[in-house]
């Protein structure tokens, strides 16, 4: 739902924002009820910008229905760079921690 909804809101569909915001919802519920499997602070601090990103996903949603240019592209690629960073790091900082 949500890639779908970023890339149709291109060709102008009415329902592309609703589609991407209800998309983007779900998706930050998911990040938020995931369990974090470390104590470090490294695993912590990545957390917190996982969950920064899965909010401006959802902010981006927003900007979608308020902005009435491409604004909102600016903050989908935030928070598309902190979830791949964060989604590369994560496995690597779990993985280091449980070999200690």
């Amino acid at each position: 739902m949500l890639l779908t909804g970023a890339s149709v809101y291109i060709t102008g569909w009415s329902y592309a924002p609703y589609l991407f915001t209800i998309g983007s919802g779900f998706f930050a519920l998911a990040q938020i009820s995931t369990p974090v499997n470390g104590k470090s602070k490294a695993l912590r601090r990545l957390r917190i910008q996982q969950l920064v990103g899965a909010l401006a996903l959802v902010i981006t949603g927003v900007l979608m229905f308020i902005a009435h240019g491409n604004d909102w592209i600016a903050c989908l690629t935030i928070a598309a760079i902190l979830e791949l960073y964060t989604a590369f790091r994560i496995p690597q900082e779990e993985t280091k921690e449980q070999q200690k």
